[in-house]
């Protein structure tokens, strides 16, 4: 019940920090999707892992994976937002029903593999 607690806060904080950065509606590029994610990230401490545009339910979607903390207590998120404009919608990957979801742990864990390997 904490982990849910704690994700819960930390999608809301994350959220909260966002709301005046993206605009309603304007076709948002790839780079301002980066701007504005990096600028969360760095309020709360976090790491982009990877982004990447997709399709899904049939429309275009900028996605981000992040990961906030270290160790036992780092937790991944992601951060959504269609290219046609709207809001983005920060969850954590746990709560997340985001097919991209799955990919954010695997590629942390390769990342620390590589990194230990060099």
């Amino acid at each position: 019940m904490d982990t849910q607690l704690d994700d819960k806060a930390l999608e809301i904080t994350l959220a909260e920090s966002l709301a005046d950065l993206v605009p309603d509606e304007k076709t948002v590029s790839e780079d301002e999707f980066v701007e504005v994610v990096g600028g969360a990230l760095e309020a709360v401490g976090g790491t982009l892992l990877f982004k990447m545009c997709v399709q899904n339910e049939g429309e275009g979607q900028h996605v981000a994976a992040a990961s906030v903390g270290a160790g036992g207590n780092r937790q991944f998120l992601l951060l959504t937002l269609p290219t046609g404009g709207g809001s983005l919608k920060v969850e954590t990957v746990s709560r997340s029903s985001n097919p991209v979801a799955g990919i954010a742990a695997a590629y942390a864990g390769l990342m620390d593999a590589f990194k230990t390997a060099a």
